[in-house]
């Protein structure tokens, strides 16, 4: 992968978008277009970060954070939940305290979603907030579903209860399903999900470091 190249691209998008925003007039394609900019955000901090520029790439994610909110805002769907663990999850990976995203998650009720994704939602703000045994109902719920990835599930789970062995196997097999994927946000392939529990996992002395893969920095 040609990070540098992607990331130029990423930009560009990011760019062009910016620029038409402002005339969309019309609620529901002006918070898609700004889920948009979010997401080409989203993709030039991942490049960068795989390109060892951080200080950069902190602030592209810190960008995207910033766009999912404004899209929620403008008027997204109430179950549009992939909005606000985006913003969690570019927070966290900025160095950043997400507790502003986690909150927003909660308040729309993410605890109480219908949706595996709203759960997840939950279950993480909850994580990032420190509420760890509010996080393992969530994680329990996510574990029971049919619909949701066991190895994210209980990944979530074993940080909620501090338990380091459990945690280590989950985020390793949260890896593997990366690096055997074909889709990615944005094409771009890079293992966030892994890289986000670690930071979660690092303040509760669980972080395993994680093995070095193609699709880490």
């Amino acid at each position: 992968m040609d990070w540098a190249e992607r990331y130029r691209q990423s930009v560009a998008r990011y760019r062009e978008g910016e620029s038409r925003v402002g005339a969309v007039g019309d609620p529901d394609q002006r918070q898609r277009q700004l889920t948009r900019l979010g997401n080409a955000a989203w993709a030039a901090g991942l490049c960068l970060l795989m390109s060892g520029r951080e200080p950069e790439a902190r602030e592209w994610l810190r960008r995207a954070a910033t766009r999912y909110r404004e899209s929620w805002d403008a008027g997204a769907p109430p179950d549009a939940w992939g909005r606000p663990i985006a913003a969690m999850k570019a927070r966290l990976l900025a160095g950043d305290d997400a507790a502003d995203a986690a909150l927003w998650a909660l308040e729309a009720d993410a605890a109480g979603a219908a949706s595996p994704i709203g759960r997840y939602a939950a279950a993480l703000a909850l994580l990032v907030l420190g509420r760890d045994t509010e996080a393992a109902m969530q994680a329990g719920v996510l574990r029971r579903r049919g619909d949701f990835p066991p190895d994210v599930a209980d990944s979530l789970a074993a940080l909620a209860a501090g338990d380091a062995d459990a945690y280590a196997a989950a985020v390793e097999a949260v890896l593997r399903s990366f690096e055997t994927r074909d889709e990615f946000l944005e094409d771009v392939p890079v293992a966030d999900t892994p890289l986000v529990l670690e930071r979660l996992a690092a303040p509760r002395g669980l972080a395993t470091g994680l093995r070095e893969s193609g699709r880490l920095p």
